[in-house]
């Protein structure tokens, strides 16, 4: 009579369930595994590849969650630039493995999981016939409502983002930031730039809105002035207060 061929045991399986209290003889007999596999994984040191790995992949990651409209040339260009060197064929393989896929992307399944809604917008009424439009009467004073939106210039070396915050009543502009990069912090940077340099003049800003479109380098990440501002006004997106 022929035994069933005893299959090798996912080692890092094995070890949770020992942690949870159950002896690695009862798990491999019962998952018809053998042991000798787990043991040598058990004694053999962290290569320096795995680690290599492990340290490219939270580079990604970080990427990723700070700016989740990326693809991965992009997540590799933020992770190479944060130290964590490696080629877009290993990126294009640790984001699928992952599936850290851009959010700009094609449809990853054919039942999508709705997003989180978007931010109000302070601005918005609507008229009697159902149509949304913006009122900006509440801009007749400096420092009420201010504007800010992206551009893109094109310069002997590349491209060049400009975020800039404008004033709905003055029309000046009184933050900006300028970057290689259409990322969050670009958005973050001019903002911080703003309330700043309100703040620095002795200038109240609670309660101002900020209104733009929905872009996400914008509504994505929660927003916050710099130390030199007071600690109570905050910025949150797109046609949101600072509180």
């Amino acid at each position: 009579m022929m035994l069933p061929r005893k299959r090798e045991v996912p080692p890092p399986l094995v070890r949770e369930l020992a942690v949870d209290g159950i002896p690695v003889t009862v798990t491999c007999r019962v998952l018809t595994f053998t042991r000798a596999p787990y043991y040598r994984w058990l004694a053999r040191a962290v290569t320096e590849a795995e680690l290599a790995w492990a340290y490219r992949a939270n580079a990604l990651f970080d990427a990723h969650r700070d700016d989740p409209e990326f693809g991965y040339r992009y997540l590799h260009d933020e992770a190479t630039e944060a130290g964590a060197a490696m080629s877009q064929r290993t990126a294009w393989v640790i984001c699928s493995q992952h599936g850290w896929w851009s959010t700009f992307g094609k449809r990853r399944s054919a039942r999508p999981r709705p997003g989180p809604p978007v931010h109000d917008d302070r601005l918005a009424i609507g008229d009697e016939s159902g149509r949304v439009r913006h009122d900006f009467t509440s801009a007749a004073a400096p420092n009420r409502v201010r504007l800010t939106d992206i551009t893109e210039h094109w310069t002997g070396e590349g491209k060049l983002y400009l975020c800039a915050i404008k004033d709905a009543c003055s029309g000046r502009i009184v933050g900006y930031s300028i970057d290689s990069r259409m990322t969050s912090n670009l958005a973050v940077t001019a903002l911080n730039s703003a309330a700043a340099r309100r703040a620095a003049d002795g200038v109240d800003v609670a309660g101002c809105i900020v209104h733009s479109d929905r872009g996400s380098q914008i509504s994505k990440p929660p927003i916050r002035p710099p130390s030199t501002a007071p600690p109570a006004r905050r910025v949150h997106g797109p046609g949101r207060r600072l509180r």
